[in-house]
């Protein structure tokens, strides 16, 4: 199998041992899931679908950012306990990717789960000289970490730019350098806090996946990922933060995905721009949905166009009666996904591919399962 790396900006050998160990960085649960999310859990749902099809265990982390600034002040808005908003909207987001035909994670582990794990992991990076206290909070300090940056490849400027627009605060007087991550803050009157040697408070968003990643999988993960845009500073903060305390490499292998857009513009919370899963499987079989976006390769961004959901659901249709009309048995579908699931999860390739099989008279049940789809008949829209 061939993934690439963003890492090493190159696409190269995936080959890990009988057990793959991948964390994938999940949702804050704010609002409800939409295709943006979709794409990225579907595109980490055909990588496992295919590495149990190749023999290997997988143990699948999807962490849950249930305390962040997100979620605190939607919270505050709605005048609900922010805990509570969680759980509403983890029960909708796991309805809507289970319909989705996703396979569980083997641990959805809570940001709130981990507060121990949290401190304990402040505390060994201040000891190690990597972090600092100010003003009732810790950083850390990213001159420290020569390696800062190998997983992004930014410039300090690109760096201080996304830094800005994802909550950094590079302009905070307390930070030594502006990309200085937060570990710990002071909590605001109206917002949770859990004790600590330095003060009441709540972590950064960084070190949370930091501390779960460790707990579940230990020092070193074969793949971590997540949607494009946590390359920086998300998944580069979290490198540095995790390998100053172990020493160790953290992430073996980088894989991000691409970003749906809608209107020309990004498909975010926070813009609004926003098409529900939930909304769409009021009108489209759940196979439907899936293969729209199985028809989009999962490394470039792309525009969500909701009429190739009528694509999508001609094509299910064509699958469903090449069984029904092929005296054959299946006809090297299963081989064909396989080759394309090992060429960077060419998705869009595997597709064509049954298409033509199916055209040719040939059942593609065998490859359309493992790309999650089973051709049962249609049942009313």
């Amino acid at each position: 199998m061939q993934l690439y790396d963003t890492a090493r900006k190159a696409v190269v050998p995936f080959e890990p041992g009988p057990l793959v160990t991948m964390y994938t960085c999940g949702i804050t649960p704010y609002d409800s899931a939409h295709i943006g999310h979709a794409f990225v859990y579907l595109t980490y749902d055909a990588l496992t679908r295919r590495l149990l099809d190749m023999g290997h265990r997988v143990r699948l982390v999807r962490n849950v950012t249930d305390v962040d600034d997100d979620i605190l002040r939607k919270a505050r808005e709605l005048g609900v306990h922010y805990l509570d908003l969680a759980a509403e909207e983890m029960a909708r987001f796991d309805a809507d990717m289970s319909a989705l035909g996703l396979l569980p994670p083997d641990v959805e582990p809570r940001a709130t789960s981990a507060i121990p794990d949290i401190l304990a992991l402040i505390g060994v990076v201040l000891d190690n000289g990597h972090a600092y206290r100010a003003t009732g909070g810790v950083y850390f300090d990213v001159t420290t970490f020569p390696g800062f940056g190998k997983v992004s490849h930014l410039s300090e400027d690109e760096m201080l730019v996304l830094a800005a627009e994802h909550g950094g605060n590079p302009g905070d007087p307390a930070k030594r350098h502006p990309l200085d991550v937060v570990l710990w803050q002071p909590s605001l009157p109206d917002e949770p806090a859990w004790e600590s040697r330095w003060g009441p408070g709540r972590p950064g968003w960084h070190i949370e996946c930091s501390a779960l990643a460790m707990r579940e999988l230990g020092p070193t993960i074969d793949l971590h990922g997540g949607g494009r845009d946590l390359v920086f500073p998300h998944h580069e903060s979290e490198t540095a933060q995790s390998e100053s305390v172990t020493g160790r490499q953290f992430v073996r292998h980088w894989l991000h995905v691409g970003l749906v857009g809608l209107g020309g513009q990004k498909m975010s919370k926070s813009i609004g721009n926003l098409v529900f899963v939930g909304d769409l499987l009021k009108d489209w079989e759940p196979a439907v949905v899936r293969l729209a976006l199985l028809a989009h390769h999962y490394r470039p961004d792309w525009e969500w166009d909701g009429e190739e959901l009528a694509g999508a659901a001609d094509r299910l249709e064509r699958w469903r009666l090449a069984p029904e009309e092929a005296p054959r048995a299946d006809d090297g579908s299963l081989e064909v996904v396989r080759a394309r699931l090992n060429d960077d999860l060419d998705a869009p390739g595997a597709l064509a591919a049954l298409d033509e099989l199916a055209s040719s008279g040939a059942s593609v049940s065998a490859g359309a399962a493992l790309l999650g789809i089973v051709l049962q008949p249609r049942v009313g829209r």
